[in-house]
Parts: C-alpha cells; structure tokens; sequence
C-alpha cells in the first residue's frame, strides 16, 4: 500500500474518529435521556413521544424541501470553486431559504394539525400539541440550514462540537421537565431540545468568513432554484422515509396497543445507538468529498471501497456486542418492562450490517446529482418496507417490524450496487468481497449464538467471539492508517488533555 492510499484511509478514518468521539458522548447522553424518559413515563409514554416525533418530521420533510441536504452539496461545489463571492452568495441563500421555509412548517402544523391528529390517534384530542410543536420545524429548519454550511465546508470538528453541545443541552433541560410534569411535559421538552440545536450551530457557523454580499429577493429566489430543485428529491426521499417510519407506527398502535409502540421504538434506537457514529461519520466527510470528484468515476469508485472497508470494520464488532448483550443493554438503559424489545432488535442488527455496506453506494446517487433515481429508488424500498410490515406484523407480531427491516435490507443493497454499477461501473474489490462475506458469516453465528435457549452459554460465547473480531478489525486499521497516524492522534489527545506530556 503507498503513501497515497494510507492517506485516503487515513482520512477517512481521521473524520470517523472525530465524529464518532462526539457520537459517543452523544450516546452517553442519550442513555442518560432514554433511561429517565423510561422510568418516567414507561412505554406508553416513549411510544407516545415517538408518535408525536413521527407526525412533525412528516411535516417537516414535506416543508422544509430537502434543503438541509442539497445545501451541503451546493455548499460543498462552491467551497471545491475556491470562488469567495459564489460561496458566499450561496450561504446567504440557504440560510435565507431556511428561515422562510421553517415558518411555512410553522403555519402547516397549525393548519393541518387536526386531521394529523384524528389520523394519527383517531380523534383530535392531540390537534393542540401538533400545532405547538410546529415551532421545532422553525428552530429545526434554522439549525439544519447552519448546520449544512459547517458540514459543507467540511469543518468536520466543528460539526461534532455542535452535535455534542446541541444534545447535552437539550437533554439537561428537558429531562428536569419530564420528571416535573410527566407525559404532560412531552411537547415542551421537544420544544427545547429543538431550540437546544440552534445555539451552538449558529456560533460555529458565524465563524466561517466569506465577503459580505447583498442579494436581492429576486436574486436569491433565482439562486434557491437549484438548491430546490436537488433539494426536491431528497424531501421527496425524506418524507417516504418518515411516512413509512409514522405508519409502521401507527399500524403497531392499531394492531398491538402504544405500549408496542413504545418497545419498537427503543429497538429502533438502540439499533442506531452505535451504527449512528459510523454511519454520520460516512456522511458528514463522505458526501462532500465525494461530490468534490464527482466527475471522476475511478475516483469515486476507490473511494466507495475505500469507505466500506473502514464501515466494516469500525461497525461489526459494535454490532456484534449490540447482539450479545442487548438483554442486558435494554433493561440498564431502559426497564424490565423494555426487555422483549430485543426480539425485535436482534433482526435489525442483521439489517443494520447490510446498511453499513449499501450506505456508502447511496452517497454516489447524491453525489452525481442523479435525484430522479435517487427518488425511484427510495420509493422502491420505503414501499416495500412498509408491505413487508403490513404483511409479517400479522405473522410474528411485534417481531415482524424486525424481520421486515432485515429483508429490506437484503433487497436494498443488491439493489443499489446494480443501480450504482451502470452509473459508475463500480465493483466490489477483492479485499472488501472476502471481508463483506467473512463478517457476515460471523455475524449471523452471532445471531444464532445470542437465541439459544441456554442464554448465559450463548453471551459468553458472543462475548469470546466479539473479542476476537475486534482484535483483528484494529489490526487491519492499523494496518490501513499506519503507525504515524495513531501516533498524531496519541500526541494530540495527550495535548489536549494535557497530562501525560513528555
């Protein structure tokens, strides 16, 4: 491997690493926020609160047009021009599109508020707390238009800073409003988590420089153009996406009561608890990276290779300590009552290893600016989701929604590798073909392992497996990154610390 390659690798794992130490923190306040929302207001409550979540991101992925995503592109081409005066005209127009389109959000919620309840609940008894919390589409569309400036410009750091601050604020003020007022409090604390976000956005935003430029309504309209326009497909994408997520909800409250919904959505969560770093840390560097070569195929090609080896690597051995220990994981950071979740969650495990390799592919559709196939190949999955849920829920129960989510998977990422490959030509390497199969035959003894009916027998072996996965995964980084780059990172950590200086 040259000098080259290392530093491809290098950088990728350098923006995995920055990222997902924010994610870590993030998780830790996460497990603190989940495990008093728990004890709180139990699973009716957490199902509750996911309900009202699913409604306004519906409404949220209708109003807000995709912006927050094709900003990052746009931000991302005009950073790659080295064009001061188009950088800054582009900025100006997201931050001016944000705003307008989080006030719309605002005014849909209180107009549509009650049919979102009676459809969502059945009556309108919650048409009040609909309209309320179309103030988190506001502050939400503000902090997502700063926020994909910052990851635009690729100030990865930045990026994670605000994440890390962003939640450890949320999480402070509104865990004291749930333990004062209880399910009554659920709205509020949305509120403030949401208003929570803007605060550190906004201050590291501000300190990207670029001239100061003055656009007139007429100029700014003609510059959202394009932005919108990307921007169509990814909320055309975003709101399947939502709307699936909301009606698999709604169909488990019909079907199994709101405690259901309340176990399906800490499944959900922990799935993502530790796949999220590795899969923001893709995202935040990734994209913009790879629209940055966006012309070039090769380019992309080495670096969709490059980026899933480093996702297998850094995911596998946290997702196979997810399925040997989740029992146990659910009821720390949950309650007794939240244990049958894990039915649920060791079949989304199995779909998640399958994200980890399709997500890399997905980006090249982004990147290539190619939004009517990335429209039709989202419709065909969300579709296709919510038809393996309506028909397994009836079957297996709440286990359904995990057995529906690792079959859609299986379908996802055979199916965007033949849609990436007539687009780029790309293929697998060697390397990640024998790395891909490896793991996900590992993977699935793993799952075998953690349904034995001798349960300590089956996590103590989970356990001697998962460390040995792990030991090799940091071998091959290792290998990967190069010794110099573990050495920086130990430096800078040391520095930052500041003890243990030589």
């Amino acid at each position: 491997m040259n000098d080259g390659d290392k530093a491809s690798y290098g950088q990728i794992f350098k923006s995995t690493a920055i990222v997902g130490g924010s994610q870590v923190i993030n998780i830790l306040v996460g497990i603190v926020r989940a495990k008093f929302m728990a004890v709180l207001l139990g699973p009716a409550g957490v199902g509750l609160m996911g309900m009202y979540q699913a409604v306004t991101a519906i409404v949220g992925a209708v109003t807000g047009l995709g912006i927050s995503s094709s900003g990052v592109r746009q931000i991302a081409e005009a950073a790659a021009s080295h064009d001061e005066i188009r950088i800054a005209r582009t900025i100006l127009t997201l931050r001016r599109t944000a705003l307008c389109l989080g006030i719309v959000g605002v005014f849909a919620a209180i107009g549509f508020s009650k049919p979102l309840s009676r459809i969502t609940f059945g009556n309108e008894d919650h048409a009040w707390a609909v309209a309320v919390l179309g103030l988190t589409l506001l502050l939400g569309s503000i902090s997502g238009g700063q926020v994909a400036l910052v990851q635009g410009m690729r100030r990865i750091a930045d990026l994670a800073t605000i994440n890390v601050i962003g939640a450890a604020l949320g999480t402070a003020l509104s865990v004291p409003i749930i333990y004062i007022w209880g399910e009554a409090g659920i709205v509020p604390s949305l509120v403030v988590v949401s208003a929570m976000g803007i605060l550190p956005a906004w201050w590291y935003a501000r300190k990207i420089t670029v001239p100061r430029v003055s656009l007139p309504f007429g100029e700014v309209a003609k510059e959202a153009r394009s932005l919108v326009s990307l921007g169509l497909a990814f909320m055309a994408s975003s709101l399947m996406s939502t709307a699936v997520l909301y009606l698999i909800r709604v169909l488990v409250a019909r079907e199994l009561g709101m405690a259901s919904v309340g176990l399906y959505q800490a499944a959900t969560t922990l799935s993502a608890l530790y796949i999220g770093v590795v899969l923001n840390a893709m995202g935040m560097d990734f994209y913009p990276r790879l629209t940055a070569v966006s012309e070039d195929n090769a380019t992309i090609n080495r670096l969709v290779n490059e980026q899933t080896e480093v996702g297998l690597l850094v995911a596998t051995p946290g997702l196979m300590v997810t399925l040997a220990f989740a029992p146990f994981v659910i009821q720390l950071l949950y309650s007794g009552q939240f244990v049958p979740a894990y039915h649920v969650l060791r079949w989304q495990i199995l779909g998640v290893f399958l994200r980890v390799v399709a997500w890399p592919l997905g980006f090249v559709l982004l990147a290539k600016g190619k939004g009517r196939t990335f429209f039709l190949s989202e419709l065909t999955w969300n579709c296709l989701h919510l038809t393996l849920v309506w028909i397994l829920v009836p079957l297996f129960g709440l286990e359904g929604t995990g057995i529906a989510f690792f079959g859609l998977y299986v379908c996802c990422t055979l199916g965007v590798l033949v849609v990436v490959n007539r687009i780029t030509g790309f293929r697998w390497s060697s390397v990640n073909i024998r790395l891909g199969s490896s793991f996900a035959i590992i993977v699935t003894v793993a799952f075998l392992l953690a349904i034995l009916p001798q349960k300590n027998h089956g996590m103590v072996a989970n356990g001697c497996l998962t460390a040995a996965v792990a030991l090799w995964c940091l071998r091959r980084l290792y290998t990967l990154v190069g010794a110099a780059w573990f050495t920086e990172v130990g430096l800078k950590i040391k520095h930052r610390l500041g003890f243990l200086r030589s």
